[in-house]
């Protein structure tokens, strides 16, 4: 049975909850994410940036349409402020079919994966799709 180990991705990519959402954004395009996980100093995971949720913050009413509003957003204004905070995770031996499940139900594009507490990888949707590609056709 194939499980969330076997489909994560193993040290994701994370940032910091001071991190300027300027940076978390040329992060996310520079390495092709949708989201980021937000981990404190010690390496506890604190929340999921993604980028609906940098969309939101810069597209509020309370933005102007003039471009340099938006990328002052941007510089003024860190991950903690816009990420969803204590996400929901999966430890490692979560079966996929679960992690699918979860996925649809809930409409995430990823979930965190977590064992005794410690952050060790994320599973996306793309990851479970991948996965899917690999299953021979049927007859």
């Amino acid at each position: 049975m194939l499980t969330a180990y076997d489909l994560m991705t193993i040290d994701p990519i994370t940032v910091k909850p001071d991190t300027p959402l300027l940076e978390v954004v040329a992060l996310m395009n520079k390495v092709g994410n949708r989201q980021l996980l937000v981990v404190a100093d010690d390496g506890e995971l604190v929340g999921i940036v993604t980028d609906r949720d940098v969309r939101l913050a810069v597209n509020s009413p309370l933005v102007t349409d003039e471009p340099l509003d938006r990328i002052q957003v941007l510089e003024q204004h860190t991950a903690v402020e816009c990420m969803t905070r204590d996400p929901k995770t999966i430890p490692s031996d979560t079966p996929i079919h679960k992690v699918a499940q979860l996925l649809s139900a809930y409409k995430y594009g990823a979930l965190p994966v977590v064992d005794d507490g410690q952050l060790v990888g994320i599973v996306t949707v793309t990851d479970l799709l991948n996965q899917m590609a690999l299953l021979p056709e049927p007859d």
